[in-house]
């Protein structure tokens, strides 16, 4: 097997060593851009620069980043929060609002002269409605004074009607 070299035969050992740097100095040199009159020393000192600048720029775009986020974080919580408390006092006003109906039900239903007639009641944020028929002006008014003392009640609009008979 033969073997083929670019050097001619006389290059061996340290010569051939040294023909090798000559050559890569040569081509390095080539390859280099104009001379900018910088050392080696001065051209690494100034890529340090270049990437310390690089690095502190980016660090205070990711804090400019992260302090909006944290930001928009915060406001995203507080509207959360927010909208959870409202739905939290909606469903309890309902509750209330669901106890007193039944409430005011109930006692409509254990009086004598109320119990056999149907009546409709309604309750929205403590205001009660109550609507249907009435057997007498004395039943009706009764109706109002009962649905009155159920606690939680604010107020009654009473709708109801006397049966004229």
């Amino acid at each position: 097997m033969t073997t083929t070299t670019i050097f001619p035969p006389f290059f061996t050992g340290k010569k051939l060593a040294t023909a090798c740097s000559l050559v890569l100095l040569v081509a390095l040199g080539a390859c280099q851009k104009k001379d900018d009159g910088q050392t080696v020393g001065q051209k690494l000192d100034s890529a340090v620069a270049k990437t310390e600048q690089a690095a502190a720029e980016a660090k205070a775009k990711t804090e400019a980043s992260v302090a909006k986020a944290e930001e928009s974080m915060k406001e995203a919580a507080q509207k959360a929060e927010s909208t959870g408390k409202k739905t939290a006092d909606s469903i309890a006003a309902s509750a209330e609002d669901l106890a007193i109906t039944a409430s005011v039900s109930a006692a409509l239903a254990k009086d004598a002269d109320l119990s056999a007639i149907k009546i409709n009641v309604d309750t929205k944020n403590g205001a009660v409605t109550l609507d249907g028929p009435a057997p007498t002006e004395a039943a009706r008014e009764k109706a109002t004074t009962l649905a009155k003392a159920v606690k939680g009640v604010t107020s009654v609009t009473n709708k109801l009607v006397v049966k004229a008979g």
